[in-house]
């Protein structure tokens, strides 16, 4: 599968086999997320692999829209460092994009739990506040997300996206037509 592939095909994915992920699957998928790119090339994530289910099921529990952690054989928390970069909150992003892009491509399904929510301080303060104390993650640590992964029990119908001509345009907004 090449990244254009892995990208049309990638859905998300919140039932999972009950099936352990093979070690060095797990570990290139870790690594799709080290080798994202970063702004500047800082050292400005890090990716907290979680395998131990009662863990897994603890971080269920972030909020009500993760309960699919429960169902996963494995989680990677994805924190950003804004003491290193101002572009920590993208680093992170990027490293997301390629953990979930890297997990199709090997057979593996994942899905996206948001703990920073741009909108709402008290609620993402809530959320990295439980994450942070389950997992010991140092308070100049920023919590992006964390990213549920195992084998696929189903596969979602594509979703249908919006129209090209409504997002796509060329030399300036509005202009769709090259």
């Amino acid at each position: 599968m090449n990244v254009f592939e892995a990208i049309q095909n990638r859905r998300e994915i919140t039932k999972f086999e009950d099936r352990k992920i093979q070690e060095n699957i797990l570990e290139q998928v870790v690594d799709a997320g080290l080798f994202a790119p970063t702004g500047n090339n800082l050292p400005s994530k890090n990716l907290i692999v979680v395998q131990n289910r009662d863990m897994l099921d603890q971080l269920a529990e972030t909020t009500p829209y993760m309960k699919w952690l429960k169902e996963a054989t494995a989680g990677i928390v994805v924190t950003g460092k804004p003491n290193v970069s101002k572009y920590w909150l993208q680093d992170a992003s990027f490293a997301c994009a390629f953990i979930w892009l890297e997990a199709v491509e090997v057979g593996l399904g994942s899905a996206f739990g948001a703990v920073y929510h741009s909108e709402d301080q008290k609620e993402t303060e809530k959320r990295e506040g439980y994450v942070r104390d389950l997992l010991n993650i140092p308070d100049e640590q920023r919590i992006v997300a964390v990213l549920g992964l195992g084998y696929p029990s189903m596969t979602p119908d594509p979703k249908k996206h919006v129209p090209r001509e409504e997002v796509v345009f060329y030399e300036k907004f509005g202009e769709s037509s090259k």
